[in-house]
């Protein structure tokens, strides 16, 4: 069995079903509102804890009812949750999210407790990131924090895993020098590199970009297509599994926590791996909200 330590966010997703986006100015009606748990962090978190990973959480929630939800929820998923902190006077992390009759979403997000997540509350957890095999983070809290974790990870020789969203065009050199893969989707992966990528080619382009940055794997994800992958010199688009989306939300996070559930840590298996998690990720867009949506182990065996 993989152990995981994920460091990134928890917020409280609210959601609302639409027949299609809204025009800047238009006011239209919704269908179906509800709250779900979310959050990247706490997704992909769900997502390696239901694949069968031994997971363990860094991260901040505030002291409200928000928290103290999302934080029985992850403890309902047997995730270690001792290195969350418990944040005053900051609200916990939310999200707002309209989804279309396409499946398609738009994602609007305030930090709040997400953003008190330094460098201190990172090393202190430190013994959660030493004694695993992979550490994963995302960019919704600071990437200070990220960094300190990618640090004592090296230390170790702990595989350090970056999912760069939401994109950032200039994302600190030394995260990059410190990450052994990162998976984009093409539009953070354009953000990141500068190269429009809608294609194998140009998405070979951006993983040699991102290997010049000291990057050792990249996998760039595209949607309904599939997942791209560079690494060892040799690369493919694994195509996704075809199915009727109706909700594409933690989507992505799902792939990664599924990924890592059966990904060698000399990435060897690379491939598999990643058809494992398109299998995840096709289960969990056919539902939805966030963690509502993510499947279990035995539901994709």
């Amino acid at each position: 069995m993989n152990k995981a330590t994920i460091v990134g966010s928890i917020n409280l997703d609210t959601n609302l079903r639409v027949h299609r986006m809204v025009k800047p100015g238009e006011t239209i009606h919704g269908k179906e509102h509800y709250t779900a748990a979310g959050g990247k962090g706490a997704n992909q978190a769900v997502a390696t804890a239901r694949a069968g990973t031994n997971t363990s959480f860094i991260g901040a929630v505030g002291n409200d009812g928000p928290g103290e939800q999302m934080l029985d929820l992850l403890k309902e998923e047997k995730i270690d949750v001792s290195g969350i902190e418990i944040i005053q006077n900051e609200p916990t992390g939310q999200a707002f999210i309209p989804i279309d009759d396409n499946g398609e979403n738009s994602i609007m997000f305030y930090a709040g407790a997400n953003y008190a997540l330094g460098t201190e509350e990172v090393a202190k957890n430190s013994s959660l990131i030493e004694t695993n095999d992979f550490v994963i983070a995302q960019l919704e809290t600071p990437i200070e924090a990220t960094i300190k974790a990618f640090e004592i990870a090296r230390s170790k020789n702990v595989k350090t895993i970056l999912n760069p969203a939401p994109g950032e065009s200039d994302l600190p050199e030394k995260l990059l020098k410190l990450t052994d893969m990162i998976i984009p989707n093409e539009t953070e992966a354009e953000t990141i590199t500068g190269i429009e990528v809608n294609d194998e080619t140009s998405a070979k382009k951006a993983a040699a970009k991102l290997h010049e940055l000291g990057v050792e794997a990249v996998i760039i994800t595209f949607g309904a297509k599939g997942a791209f992958y560079d690494f060892n010199g040799y690369s493919e688009l694994v195509p996704a599994f075809k199915v009727k989306a109706v909700d594409t939300t933690a989507a992505g996070d799902t792939f990664i926590g599924y990924m890592i559930a059966t990904l060698e840590k000399d990435f060897s298996n690379l491939r598999e791996a990643i058809l494992h998690g398109n299998k995840a990720s096709s289960a969990t867009v056919q539902r939805f909200g966030a963690q509502p949506s993510i499947p279990y182990k035995n539901e994709i065996i």
